[in-house]
């Protein structure tokens, strides 16, 4: 799959993913007026808006990336929009990143899996993941990876301020946590390597962090990164990040 998301950045000049996340009180007024404000309503404005995103950069932009957790805080409904969105974004070519920074212990992660990276209901591309419980609860992930022809992207350096409370501590053997981490994202990867050297096993390092983000890029070659904290972070609605 790091093909395929690599080829459509080739593609279209462009390493730029744009972040889908619905907060109702920042949808153009003119999407507003056409629905009541039940939760219903506000749910097909946020659709009408996503769709209206996607109309608009598809041919620009490669990738999106809609946040779970605005859809979750809709009930149903919003879940069914998230839905809806991914599939719309495929259906006009975009690799489609979801972000529900997942992870837990092996078969609760075999789960979220199931749920994300299958052929079922959100027909994403890549989910984010969270890999603080170690190795079983990303290897259900990367099997999966494998199998279904899917990628993640794993949190290594994250661009929150309080990340290095942490992520930044160091081990007796003077590393830190953070490179620690990225050390087992190499290895998590290290059988799915395509054709321009990375593997399907990525991973996220905040641009708020540059003198991490350089160490990381020297130490994980065959990793590729999402990048947080790089460019514009909200605007209606919003959010970009990029890949590298």
């Amino acid at each position: 799959m790091i093909d395929k998301l690599i080829e459509k950045i080739k593609e279209l000049g462009n390493p730029t993913v744009m972040g889908l996340d619905p907060r109702y009180e920042l949808i153009p007024d003119e999407i507003k007026p056409k629905y009541d404000t039940s939760n219903e309503g506000i749910c097909k404005a946020c659709l009408e808006f996503n769709k209206d995103l996607i109309d608009s950069v598809y041919d620009i932009i490669p990738a999106v990336k809609p946040q779970s957790a605005f859809y979750e805080a809709l009930g149903i409904k919003g879940i069914e929009v998230l839905k809806e969105t991914c599939e719309y974004a495929k259906a006009k070519g975009m690799i489609v990143i979801l972000d529900s920074k997942r992870g837990d212990i092996g078969s609760t992660s075999k789960a979220y899996s199931k749920a994300y990276l299958e052929d079922g209901e959100f027909k994403a591309d890549f989910l984010t993941v969270n890999p603080y419980l170690g190795s079983d609860g990303i290897l259900p992930f990367v099997e999966d990876c494998e199998k279904f022809d899917k990628g993640i992207f794993v949190l290594v350096k994250t661009s929150n301020p309080s990340s290095s409370e942490l992520q930044d501590l160091r081990m007796e053997n003077g590393k830190t946590i953070y490179e620690i981490v990225g050390s087992l994202v190499e290895r998590w990867g290290e059988n799915s390597i395509g054709k321009y050297g990375y593997s399907d096993v990525a991973s996220v390092v905040g641009a708020t962090q540059p003198k991490e983000l350089k160490e990381l890029r020297e130490k994980m070659p065959h990793t590729f990164f999402l990048i947080p904290g790089y460019g514009a972070q909200r605007r209606k609605s919003r959010r970009y990040c990029s890949c590298f």
